[in-house]
C-alpha cells in the first residue's frame, strides 16, 4: 500500500505539471487557519485549484516546550460554490525531559459549500470534515466535524462567524495521543479589513472551543493576521495568537504560502482553443 505522503505528492505533482489556465485572487479569502481560525463563507472557485505550499503554525506553552504542525493542502473546485480538499498534517512536538516526536498526524477530507450570494442577507455557507486515524501521531478514531459559517459585508470591514462541532469517542486511557487540536465544538467571531489596492487584508478574531477531552475546561483565544496577494498566483499569509484560558496559555503563529490556479483541459470552453 502507498503511504499518504507518497499519494498527496503524487497528486500535487499531477495538479502542478499541467497546463495552466489562470488562477483567481486569493489576498481576501481567509480559509480555517491561513491566517486564523475563523474563515469566511466562500469556497475555491468552480474548476480552480489552491494548493497550500507551505501552511506552518508554531506554538510555545509556558515551560518552553514548543510543538509545531505543517499541513499541506489541495483544495479543488468541484461544483458551483463547492470545494473538495484533501490535508495531511505533519506535526513535530517536544515531550519535555528532552523527549521528542514526528510525523504524520492523520489525514483530512473536507467540502464547503456556500449557500447563498450575499445580498442583503449575509453569506451562509455549510462545511464537512473527516479526519481519519493515519499516521504514527494521529488518533485511535475517526472523527467528523460539520461546520456552519456566516460572512456579512459593509463597506468599512467584514464579518465572520462559525460554529462547529465534532462527532467522534473521547480518546481513552491506552489510545494513541493524537497531535491534531479536535474540538467537540467550537465558535468563533471575526472581523477584517481589505485594501484592494494594496491586495492586503487584515483581521482578527475571538475564539471559544472545548477540547475533545470532557474534562477540560472551555478554551478561549485570541488572535490577528494579513493576507497579502504577491502575484495573480501566490498570496502569502501570516497571524499571531494566544489562549487566554488555562494553565499552559501558549502563544502560536502561522504562516502560509498559497497557489491558486486553474487547469485549461477541465474548462469546457477553453478546452479545444489553442
Amino acid at each position: 500500500m502507498l503511504s499518504p505522503v507518497l499519494v498527496f505528492a503524487g497528486i500535487v505533482m499531477l495538479v502542478t505539471a499541467a497546463s495552466v489556465a489562470g488562477a483567481q485572487t486569493d489576498y481576501y479569502n481567509t480559509d480555517a487557519g491561513r491566517p486564523i481560525t475563523v474563515e469566511d463563507a466562500y469556497p475555491t472557485e468552480r474548476n480552480a485549484f489552491e494548493l497550500q505550499l507551505a501552511p506552518v503554525r508554531l506554538e510555545r506553552a509556558r515551560g518552553g516546550f514548543y510543538s509545531w504542525e505543517f499541513e499541506p493542502e489541495i483544495a479543488y473546485g468541484i461544483l458551483p460554490r463547492t470545494h473538495l480538499e484533501l490535508g495531511l498534517p505533519i506535526a513535530y512536538q517536544d515531550a519535555g525531559g528532552g523527549a521528542r516526536r514526528s510525523g504524520i498526524a492523520g489525514l483530512e477530507l473536507s467540502a464547503l459549500h456556500n449557500l447563498n450570494a450575499e445580498t442583503s442577507w449575509p453569506a451562509l455557507g455549510v462545511a464537512a470534515e473527516v479526519l481519519f486515524p493515519v499516521g504514527p501521531l494521529a488518533y485511535d478514531d475517526t472523527y467528523g466535524t460539520v461546520k456552519g459559517i456566516m460572512t456579512r459585508t459593509f463597506t468599512w470591514a467584514r464579518f465572520h462567524a462559525n460554529g462547529a462541532y465534532t462527532f467522534g469517542n473521547e480518546p481513552g486511557t491506552g489510545s494513541s495521543p493524537g497531535t491534531v487540536d479536535v474540538s467537540r465544538w467550537l465558535g468563533g467571531l471575526a472581523v477584517d479589513k481589505t485594501f484592494p489596492l494594496r491586495a492586503l487584508l487584515i483581521t482578527a478574531e475571538a475564539v471559544a472551543r472545548q477540547p475533545i477531552f470532557e474534562s477540560e475546561d472551555v478554551e478561549w483565544s485570541i488572535g490577528t493576521g494579513a493576507r497579502y496577494q504577491l502575484s495573480p498566483q501566490l498570496a502569502l499569509d501570516g497571524g499571531i495568537g494566544k489562549v487566554v484560558t488555562g494553565d499552559e496559555q501558549p502563544w502560536f503563529v502561522t504562516f502560509g504560502v498559497a497557489r491558486a490556479f486553474a487547469i485549461r483541459a477541465l474548462f469546457p470552453s477553453l478546452g479545444g482553443r489553442r
